[in-house]
This record gives C-alpha cells, structure tokens and sequence, in this order.
C-alpha cells in the first residue's frame, strides 16, 4: 500500500530564514506528516509577493541567511529534512511571473500582451457575476496559447525544475496547473522523472471548471486538491466531486490553507469565541479532512489555532501567534491512524448515509478493489450531543470496529444507536 500524502504547508515567510525553517523540521515530523511543502522562495518583484517571481535562481531576501547561496541552503534544507523521514515539495509557478522579471527581459516573446503594447495580467472572471474581474497587476502573463512557444518554455522551466531537483526537492505543486496546456505538463513531468524518478506532483486546481481539470487527465499528475475545506456538509455538489476527481487522480484535503481565512477567524466572525468549541471544531475539521481523501495537508499554525490569515506579501517571522490550544497529539493520532487504513490512502467510491439528524455527517467510503470500506461518522454541532442511527448502508456492511484514537475497539452492527458528543467524529472499519 502507497501512503496517501500527508503535507505540512511551512509557509516561508512566517519561517523566518531557511536555516530557522530547519527548526520545524522535528515537531513536522513528530506529528506523522511525510512531505513539507515550501510555498515559492524566490527573489520576488516589486509586489513583494511571494507568487510574482523576478529571479528563479535568487533567493527571498527575507529568508536569506545572508552568507549562503539558494542551492546550498536549500540543499541543506532537504538533507535536514530526509533526517527527519521528510520529503520536500515546492511550488512551481509558471503560468505567469512578476512584470519586472527577469525572464520577461530575456525572452519577451513568450508574453501575452494588451493593445497598448504592455505585458497583460492574469485575471479571474466571477462565475456568479461577469461584471466582477480580478487582475493581478504585479503579474505577466505567460503566453501558452501559441505553441510555437512551448518549445522554448519547456526548456527553461525543466531547466529550472532540474536545478531544483538537484537540490533535494523531491516534487512540485503546480499553481494554476489548469492554465499550462496538458502536453506541456507531460513534457516537464516527464523530464523530472528522468532525472528522479520518483518526483511526485500535485495539481492545484481550485476555483477552476471540471472540463478543465479533466483536461489534465493526460498530464501525468499524481495529485489534485480537492474542495473538502468549503464544504457545508449536506450538500451534494463534494461527493460529485470527489467521484469525479478520482478518476483524474487522487485528491488532498484541507481544513485551511494559505489561501483561506484562518478556522477560528471563521468561528470568531459568527460568535463562536469559546476557546474550547474553537479547539473541538479544528479537531472535527481535521479528522474530515484526514478520512475524505488520500491525502490531508495543513498550513503552519493550524495545530495551534493561529487566528491571522497567510499574506503572500506582509506575513513576517513576527507575526508568529501565541497558541490558543496543541492539537499536535491529536493530530500525530489521526495520521498514525489514517497511515495504517490502506482505504483511506486510496480513492474508491464515496457516498453520504443519512443518519436521521441535521448535525450528522455520515460517509462510507470503499476500496478500489475488494470489499473494506471505512464508515466516517462527524457531529458538526460544537454544543449539543447527538445520537446517529446506523441504518441504509450496503448489504455488505453489516459489522465494524472503531478505530478513533483513543477507542477501545469497539464493534457496532447496522442498527446501532451511536451517540456523539458535541464535536466528536468516530471511525470505523468493516471487522
């Protein structure tokens, strides 16, 4: 059995530099993650954002030690980290660059432009209003449309990702994966694989079309991100889905990202500021987001319940928080427990059971061959407990054993009553 991916996102910025990056590295590995994923470290343009890259091959100034180069610090990084039973992945950013990059001077004919002659800018069009367009305007978009191009592009990125590789870094998420053309993807991975080959790499997709992820079925990703985390646990729309996806690739799960409000701004901002229903929720949160998918991520702060949002530009060492709570054991239980669950490492079909109550999230999730099957069973209500009633499933699911952390292995038949405190989530296995 593969183990699923479990991702620790160490966001660079609240990091500090590279070598305080390596301080990390042991609580990472004591809570059962396997890959640390680096958002871009590169020298950025004149945004500061970390996603508008002017210099591929320089360094951050915020997360240089002052003294080392890129290579040898990222070399020390990843070494640092395989001591640590960790792989590191980095994004891949290649759909656009900052306006002022580097490459935009050296190769100008690989842009897209507007009327008057300037480097156009990315923008996202809202599905729900046509009228309401995003631009980045610190960002050049690259030009894939003309495949006169493509040449030329793939031999500078796989350039880039070779130097990488060469460096440690064992995989890629790729951003905006959906807005590169499958066939260049095929060729970048490719080469990776024929320098290492057991480069692993991740699709981010979100806010996208299913059209256009299913575009990338001939790409060769290993991963895609699903939309777990937006979720309000009745609606139809997550399993369609995720019974889409995983015919694409397997997907990841997240509770919070570097994109997304923090969990307990969330709470906060519609009256939930009990620190103890904050703590209950990120743990129901986290163990949905670790029995959905074949893989889970978290950004760093998650475990503590840090409240401030991720900037890709203002986020400083500085802004480090004081924990609201340490969901580190927890959270080192769930990933022992989903690691040893070769269901929850692969992505058969999924479907809701109606378990009679608002409250309750009931899913059966099977393997892709043979007949185990996971049963995950979630009380979403922070305050009041509430009993489910195990009936409707399949024929063949007639008898379980728990394996929640901390359970005593218990055996429940079809029928069964089950009651859950408020917050608590209870997972059980075809005996």
């Amino acid at each position: 059995m593969a183990a699923g991916p479990r991702l620790y996102n160490l966001f660079p910025l609240l990091g500090g530099s590279v070598r305080q990056w390596e301080d990390h590295l042991p609580r990472i590995a004591a809570m059962g993650f396997d890959w640390v994923y680096l958002n871009p470290f590169h020298y950025p343009g004149f945004s500061g954002s970390l996603y508008a890259v002017k210099d591929y091959y320089r360094i951050h100034d915020l997360m240089w030690d002052g003294e080392n180069s890129l290579e040898d610090l990222l070399k020390s990084f990843c070494w640092k980290a395989g001591q640590h039973g960790l792989s590191v992945i980095m994004d891949l950013v290649i759909n656009h660059t900052s306006k002022d990059a580097l490459l935009a001077g050296d190769h100008p004919e690989w842009y897209l432009y507007e009327d008057d002659g300037s480097l156009r800018s990315p923008r996202a069009i809202d599905p729900a209003d046509a009228r309401n367009v995003t631009v980045w305007g610190d960002l050049a978009e690259i030009n894939y449309h003309d495949p006169a191009h493509h040449d030329g592009l793939i031999g500078y990125f796989a350039e880039m990702m070779g130097h990488f590789i060469d460096c440690g870094i064992r995989g890629f998420r790729c951003d905006a994966a959906y807005l590169v053309p499958p066939e260049v993807w095929s060729r970048l991975i490719s080469f990776a694989r024929s320098k290492r080959n057991d480069a692993i790499f991740f699709a981010e997709t979100l806010g996208c079309r299913l059209e256009q992820i299913s575009s990338l079925r001939s790409a060769g990703f290993d991963y895609l991100f699903n939309s777990a985390r937006w979720w309000d646990f009745r609606s139809p729309w997550l399993l369609e889905q995720y019974n889409s996806f995983r015919h694409i690739a397997p997907s990841i799960a997240f509770p919070e990202s570097h994109d997304t409000e923090r969990v307990a701004t969330e709470l906060e901002r519609v009256g939930c500021t009990d620190p103890v229903l904050i703590e209950r929720a990120y743990r129901v949160r986290y163990m949905f987001s670790a029995v959905f998918s074949s893989g889970v991520m978290i950004p760093v702060g998650f475990e503590y319940g840090f409240r401030t949002r991720l900037n890709i530009v203002h986020t400083r060492q500085e802004h480090w928080e004081w924990p609201q709570f340490d969901l580190s054991e927890y959270i080192t239980a769930v990933n022992r427990m989903r690691a040893g669950i070769p269901v929850l490492n692969e992505e058969g079909s999924q479907r809701q059971v109606h378990v009679g109550d608002y409250a309750l999230v009931c899913l059966l999730r099977r393997a892709q061959a043979g007949s185990s099957w996971v049963l995950s069973v979630l009380n979403t209500d922070l305050y009041h407990t509430h009993d489910a009633y195990i009936t409707g499933l399949d024929s063949d699911v007639v008898e379980a054993r728990e394996v929640t952390p901390g359970s005593n292995g218990e055996v429940i038949t079809v029928g069964a009553v089950l009651r859950l405190s408020p917050g608590e989530a209870r997972i059980f296995v075809n005996t």
